[in-house]
């Protein structure tokens, strides 16, 4: 910028002076270039975006003279203030925002003074643009009316955006938003929208269109960083219609329904079609083309189709009749049209139920004879039922179904359209049984099934059962329980086995027969089942008290079942007990009963229990009897032979005694006998040997083994005492003294039964055969009876003892009785005697040997050792 100088009138004066004075210069601004940032401003842009308060410039001069200068900024009236300058240093500060779009360029009057001269230049600043603008859109809004028929690629609109800033912020591109749903495409540069290739707009699909539109700046610089800024519009394409579519039915498919009771002319359904251009539509013709056959017409303008005749004229259940509608345009001309198919169904009333049929026409009830037990899935071939709906279509369907036992038999089929044949299956042989029903009785129902009326009708089925042999007989018991007593006479009846046949006539008789190994003794009455004895049989209920044998009932073909019979002998009291031989002598030591025993032959209880009593004795009052066991004994008060004396003169004690055995049973049976008993007393040698001589009285063999043994046993001793002293003496020829050691005994208790040892007598005096004491005489006084006086007996050497004695059999037999419901009767044993056959007689010989040891020690005078 060229520098001016202004030189006014004063200045001249001043200067004239100073020439007449000083001569003194003016200041001035340095020179600057296009890019210096100090000097006049001259030449000096900024950028639109420059921040206030920035130091955009340093005003820089100087004064020839060196005086000081200062520097000031001026505008013009009316112009805004954009910067500030500091007067001494020249700085200048941007004070106002800079808008390029409003202001270009901006004037400003600088100046320099020394004080007396001021310099004053006129300089523009140019102001750079900035991209701070976005694009805007002109002539919004954008609507845009298209033909739907416009060709593909055709031009619609001209879409334009503007942007103040410049270079490439001010240019705009342009683009659509979802390019791939849209229908248009536009160009880039001069925003031409246009359709797409390919793709052709449609009335009848899309009426209206909105396209977005984004228009798009170059970009530029805005405070240091690169911005780009855009704009949307939106553009409403409204396609246009145009005649190019037929008319279109509307509601399809299309079904009517003329039913039985109808009226000619009354109409069955409207079809209804419209212009497939609904922007301009054009009216619509109706016809029918074909399938009508002269019953149906249609009205042209309103498309209502009517049946022209009654229904019961019409010939077909379905007709299909084929309308066509056309377009009439404004002349009256008939362009395009379309076609429908209307189904019209003669439709019949659901006015009949469903009806059985026989032989001879409608009918309710069936009958059939047939056999029981019949085979599963046999049809019941006697049975010709028919069921039929005189109905159409929905209306003549039904279900069949059997009601009555369920499970036996089955109908097929179980749906039925319009009518059908009925047939009965067997399901269950096994319930069809004649025994069970005579008659069976069925309900076969008839009901519809798709009609809100179900409609149904019933018939009966009557089934009469015959009879077969299909059954055995059956006893009312697996097994029967009799009981006979044994003195029963033959032909007796024992018990009624009933067997009975559920089948009728003949096959019903039941004939009964009897087998087995127990059967020989007993008959059965074929007819009635009745079992009894033999005419010859003899029950005996001690020989054989149980029978068992089976019992068979058999139909008239050979069916049958079988059955046990348990029959008891019952025992009669018939057998009188009886004694043993051995019964008519019995000894008697006093202090010991003897017993006497009967054997009653009867097999049961209380029959063969036998009870004793003494029928008769002279004199009375000194024998009693054990009722139950048959021990006779004396009283209590009769203790020796002298109060026996004292009783009766009868010098030999042998009493004659009549005792009884009677048994329990009704009517009770006895028996007597005469008991002879010898009574003694026991002797005063009592040991071992003594008792056991007594014992075996009445047995003089079994005495006579058994000393056998004893002298055996004493041999046998002596052997091995003679072989001890000698190897005794063998070993020591010194001879010691024997000595004798014999230490006390212990009493013995007292035992209710005693041994007593016998001590023989001479044999002059018969009545003194046997003399008894009791040990507690020997023990305590010798001589306890006052009467009695027996002188003392010197101590002999004692005997050995004898070997242990085992019970006595005895000649008593055992019980035989048979079982009798399943029990025992134990075996008689004599337990008293096995009890004395030891410890008695050794209690006998240590009580013997105490007493002969205390005699001997009384009479020399020395205690015991």
């Amino acid at each position: 910028m060229k520098h001016v100088r202004h030189f006014t009138p004063s200045l001249f004066l001043g200067l004239v002076h100073v020439c007449l004075v000083q001569a003194n210069y003016a200041p001035y601004f340095f020179d600057n270039g296009a890019r210096s940032t100090n000097g006049n401003m001259a030449l000096l842009s900024l950028s639109e975006d420059t921040p206030v308060g920035t130091h955009v410039y340093t005003l820089n001069g100087t004064d020839p003279e060196g005086d000081p200068v200062t520097y000031g900024l001026a505008y013009e009236a009316g112009s805004r203030r954009y910067f500030s300058v500091d007067k001494n240093l020249g700085n200048v500060t941007l004070i106002e925002e800079l808008d390029r779009e409003k202001e270009d360029e901006i004037e400003v009057i600088v100046s320099i003074s020394d004080g007396l001269s001021t310099v004053s230049e006129k300089v523009r600043i140019l102001v750079m643009d900035a991209n701070d603008e976005s694009p805007e859109f002109i002539n919004t809004p954008y609507i845009v009316q298209v033909p739907e028929n416009a060709p593909s690629g055709s031009s619609i609109f001209k879409i334009e955006a503007v942007d103040k800033d410049t270079g490439s912020g001010g240019s705009i591109t342009y683009f659509l938003q979802n390019i791939h749903a849209n229908k248009f495409t536009i160009d880039r540069h001069s925003g031409v929208l246009r359709i797409k290739t390919g793709v052709t707009l449609d009335y009848e699909k899309s009426r209206t269109h909105f396209v977005v539109v984004v228009a798009k700046d170059g970009g530029g610089k805005l405070r240091g960083d690169n911005k780009v800024f855009s704009a949307t519009t939106t553009v409403t394409v409204n396609v246009e219609d145009v005649q190019d579519t037929p008319p279109m039915f509307i509601g399809t498919p299309y079904y009517g329904y003329v039913y039985e009771d109808t009226l000619a002319g009354s109409e069955v359904l409207t079809v209804v079609a419209l212009d497939g251009d609904r922007g301009k539509p054009n009216g619509i013709h109706y016809c029918i083309v074909n399938g009508d056959e002269g019953s149906f017409e249609i009205s042209n303008t309103t498309g209502a189709i009517s049946v022209i005749k009654s229904p019961n004229q019409l010939k077909k259940e379905v007709y299909e009749l084929k309308v066509q509608a056309s377009e009439v345009s404004q002349e009256d001309d008939i362009s395009v049209y379309a076609f429908a198919v209307v189904t019209i169904r003669v439709v019949d009333l659901n006015n009949h139920p469903p009806t059985f049929y026989g032989e001879n026409g409608p009918q309710n009830r069936f009958e059939l004879t047939m056999y029981e037990h019949p085979p599963e899935g046999e049809i019941l071939r006697g049975l010709k039922i028919t069921v039929n709906d005189s109905d159409q279509g929905a209306n003549a369907k039904f279900n069949l179904r059997l009601v009555g036992p369920g499970g036996i038999f089955r109908v097929v089929p179980q749906t039925v359209l319009n009518e059908a044949q009925v047939t009965i299956i067997v399901e269950n042989s096994a319930a069809i049984d004649y025994e069970k029903f005579k008659v069976l009785t069925f309900k076969l129902l008839a009901i519809e099934v798709n009609t809100p009326e179900k409609f149904s009708s019933t018939a009966d089925v009557v089934i009469r059962l015959l009879d077969t042999n299909d059954n055995i007989p059956k006893f009312s018991s697996g097994y029967y329980i009799a009981r006979i007593p044994e003195n029963s006479p033959g032909g007796s009846n024992v018990v009624a086995v009933t067997a009975t046949d559920p089948d009728s006539g003949l096959w019903g008789e039941v004939k009964y027969s009897i087998y087995g190994t127990g059967a020989d003794l007993f008959l059965i009455h074929p007819s009635t089942g009745i079992i009894y004895s033999q005419p010859w049989a003899i029950l005996d209920a001690e020989v054989n008290s149980k029978y068992n044998f089976y019992v068979k009932a058999e139909d008239t073909d050979g069916k049958y079942s079988l059955a046990e019979v348990f029959i008891t002998v019952l025992d009669v009291n018939d057998h009188s007990p009886e004694f043993n031989e051995n019964i008519q002598e019995k000894t008697m030591i006093i202090g010991s009963p003897v017993k006497i025993e009967a054997i009653d032959q009867d097999a049961e209880e209380p029959n063969n229990i036998v009870d004793y009593s003494i029928m008769q004795a002279d004199p009375a009052n000194v024998f009693d009897i054990d009722q139950s066991t048959g021990e006779i004994k004396l009283k209590s008060y009769i203790r020796s032979l002298d109060i026996i004396h004292n009783i009766t003169k009868n010098k030999d004690c042998i009493w004659s005694v009549v005792v009884q055995a009677k048994d329990r049973g009704s009517p009770s049976f006895s028996t007597t006998a005469v008991l002879k008993i010898d009574i003694t007393e026991e002797t005063l040698h009592k040991g071992p040997m003594a008792a056991f001589l007594m014992q075996t009285k009445d047995n003089p063999m079994k005495a006579l083994g058994v000393l056998a043994g004893v002298v055996g046993i004493m041999v046998l001793i002596t052997v091995m005492i003679s072989t001890a002293m000698f190897w005794r003496n063998k070993r020591s020829n010194k001879i010691m003294p024997v000595r004798r050691i014999i230490k006390k005994r212990q009493t013995p208790q007292s035992r209710t039964v005693r041994m007593e040892w016998l001590k023989f007598k001479r044999p002059s005096n018969a009545a003194e055969k046997f003399v008894v004491e009791d040990d507690a005489k020997s023990l305590h006084n010798e001589n306890s009876n006052n009467n009695i006086q027996v002188a003392p007996v010197p101590p002999t050497a004692p005997l050995p003892p004898p070997p242990p004695a085992l019970a006595p059999r005895g000649d008593v037999p055992g019980w035989q009785v048979p079982t009798v419901s399943g029990s025992l009767t134990p075996k008689f044993t004599n337990k008293q005697l096995k009890k004395r056959g030891h410890s008695s007689a050794h209690n006998a010989l240590v009580s013997e040997l105490k007493m002969k040891f205390e005699k001997k020690n009384a009479a020399i005078g020395e205690p015991h050792i």
